[in-house]
């Protein structure tokens, strides 16, 4: 029976590769880009999909339907948003390192367009340009962004996600810091929300202040929608680690042997910040220090093996390649261990692991290596670098779609490893900027945190979940925002479509009424109350709260979508995880850590303390059994 399923997997990636390579030879020849559609595959489960939802297929044929998905998006949603006019992309010519490792800032990683994903570049779009203008006031702030954060946000009672542990929700923290910052926000000319008369709130009007202009518009661009450009690169490449300038890593790096700077088992702490020195320490808590901690660590053990291998190699050497395997290994562990325990869907088990792998499964890969180049039968990594036509970038979309607050927990239990016993009860701010480094002292050591951590429950990411204490709380900046409301006004600001148009954009069926969005009768008739009954009006942070996620989702499929397209082109369009994914760049030492390292590995290569604990746990983002 194995068999059979794995061969039937097989002849659909092979199905699949075929009209990849179609699609991709049409456009080498010219024409239309919007050729997606053309696609047998496309048409069928199009057709399919307007009587059966791909998740209820069965798993193969779900499979296949999510490849479809991908073929479409390649090619409807992908948008550069600089004008062709505008050019001056490249720099000077690379230097002979930046073959072999990656520049602290993203360049050079397409080596024909050197600029390409690095810091400064803009955030392209998932959606056609002209769907992301933004509304003009006052229906940009219709319904008042704080009116949605109390009325539909406000957490009433915790309702946990029961198949995550905690650890999940401070991984993707420390994933979207090293993907996107839209940098320091304008402190002038907020944007002024209307707030009730019976609201407690500090002031009336809230001020949001905007999101930082984009310093790279040209005069010709007037009649074109805002863009924004990206603080840090665009690349997987480790940057909340290493940074993504030349100052900030030249202060986490120790200057011996390749090493980042520690102390102990702790990050230094900055006098001046009270917060721990690494490459961005942004909304700093607890959470992240641990996994900020955990991958430094793994850096200088990665820098140990390199140096007994290659005992000539000197620190810069040393160093980048070590950040090289550090970041791929983040890569691969947010792609086959992360994602799949947050969407436990029986086909995203192993389209996800296929991504990394391919269809023809991570043992084939190991004892026999890639079949071809392609990258469904053997995945991404080591297949040719492709960007499907479109200058690689993130998106403000993808931006929208990682709004994963109700992750957050409001209070934190600490337990001890040993007995279980109660150590700490604190609530978020007191793990939180300055207060982070306290939490580990006498009384609790990391191990009681990473325990704590693997057994609680996040949030789960539904409509009342949000974290009351990020509705009233003061930023590292002195800011006290209600983030809630900021996150309802940055989607609008940025011209993100509203949820039904959102849906439409990505070929999703629309809803007709709010009614059929939800079957929460309470939700519904808070929908109509906030929205004036009108599905059109929904924000889309709000419908993909509200909406049923596919069975074993931890997010909706609205959101997936997006994932769907950008999960695999961060892979394919970074020349190190694709074209230079190879011994020469890595080493084969490199690659057989990458290869044979899974977050478990991480944990007890640091903490061998925790074998009893994480013995039997198949994934480390999913609930750890708790001490009797």
């Amino acid at each position: 029976m194995r068999f059979i399923r794995f061969m039937a997997l097989v002849l659909a990636g092979v199905g699949v590769a075929r009209a990849i390579a179609s699609a991709k030879k049409k456009h080498a020849e010219g024409q239309p880009h919007k050729h997606g559609s053309d696609s047998p595959l496309v048409r069928i489960f199009a057709m399919v999909n307007r009587h059966v939802e791909w998740h209820r297929l069965p798993t193969p044929i779900a499979l296949l339907n999510l490849l479809a998905f991908r073929i479409e998006l390649r090619e409807k949603n992908l948008h550069d948003t600089t004008p062709p006019y505008q050019g001056g992309t490249t720099t000077s010519r690379p230097e002979p390192h930046h073959l072999y490792w990656r520049d602290v800032d993203g360049k050079y990683n397409d080596l024909s367009n050197p600029r390409m994903g690095s810091t400064g570049v803009r955030f392209g779009r998932n959606v056609p340009i002209e769907h992301t203008f933004p509304e003009p006031e006052p229906a940009l702030l219709t319904p008042s962004p704080r009116l949605v954060s109390r009325k539909l946000m406000t957490r009433d009672t915790f309702q946990p996600a029961t198949t995550l542990n905690l650890l999940a929700a401070a991984w993707i923290q420390f994933m979207t810091h090293d993907w996107f910052n839209h940098g320091d926000n304008q402190p002038d000319n907020p944007l002024l929300v209307e707030v009730a008369d019976d609201d407690p709130w500090f002031e009336k009007p809230m001020r949001i202040q905007r999101t930082a202009a984009d310093t790279t518009r040209t005069p010709e661009e007037a009649d074109r929608p805002p863009s924004y450009v990206n603080a840090v690169s665009h690349w997987w490449d480790a940057s909340g680690i290493y940074g993504c300038d030349e100052a900030t890593c030249a202060k986490v790096r120790s200057e011996v042997d390749g090493k980042l700077v520690v102390q102990g088992e702790r990050l230094p702490t900055d006098p001046e910040t009270g917060l721990a020195i690494t490459g961005f320490n942004g909304n700093w808590w607890i959470g992240l220090g641990l996994l900020h901690t955990l991958f430094t660590l793994e850096h200088n053990s990665i820098c140990d093996r390199l140096k007994q291998e290659y005992p000539s190699w000197t620190d810069d050497r040393l160093f980048n390649t070590a950040r090289l395997i550090n970041a791929a290994l983040m890569a691969k562990i947010h792609t086959v261990e992360w994602t799949t325990a947050i969407l436990g869907h029986p086909a995203l088990q192993i389209g996800m692991r296929g991504n990394w792998w391919g269809l023809a499964t991570e043992r084939v890969n190991k004892l026999f290596g890639r079949f071809g180049e392609g990258e469904v039968i053997s995945g991404i990594p080591g297949s040719p670098t492709d960007h499907d036509g479109v200058p690689f970038t993130l998106t403000e979309e993808f931006t929208a779609v990682y709004r994963l607050h109700p992750l957050i927990p409001d209070d934190i239990e600490i337990h001890s490893i040993y007995s279980g016993d109660l150590l700490k009860k604190m609530t978020f701010p007191d793990i939180a900027n300055k207060n982070a480094a306290t939490v580990i002292d006498d009384k609790v050591s990391v191990l009681d945190v990473l325990y704590s951590f693997g057994v609680a429950n996040p949030g789960a990411i539904v409509l009342h979940n949000y974290p009351r204490f990020l509705q009233d709380i003061v930023t590292q900046t002195g800011q006290r925002v209600d983030l809630a409301a900021v996150d309802i006004t940055r989607d609008r600001e940025r011209g993100i479509p509203r949820y039904n148009q959102f849906r439409r954009l990505l070929h999703l069926r629309p809803y007709n009424s709010i009614d059929e969005l939800t079957p929460n009768k309470q939700w519904a008739q808070e929908l109509k109350e906030v929205y004036d009954n009108d599905i059109e009006r929904v924000d889309l942070m709000v419908g993909m709260y509200a909406e049923t996620p596919p069975k074993g989702f931890g997010f909706s499929d609205t959101a997936f979508r997006i994932f769907i397209l950008m999960a695999s082109r961060r892979l394919k369009s970074d020349r190190f995880f694709t074209t230079d994914f190879t011994p020469r760049v890595y080493t084969q030492a490199g690659m057989d850590w990458i290869s044979d390292t899974d977050m478990t590995d991480i944990l007890l290569r640091h903490y061998p303390e925790l074998t009893g604990t994480l013995r039997g746990v198949k994934n480390a983002f999913a609930p750890w059994p708790k001490v009797s």
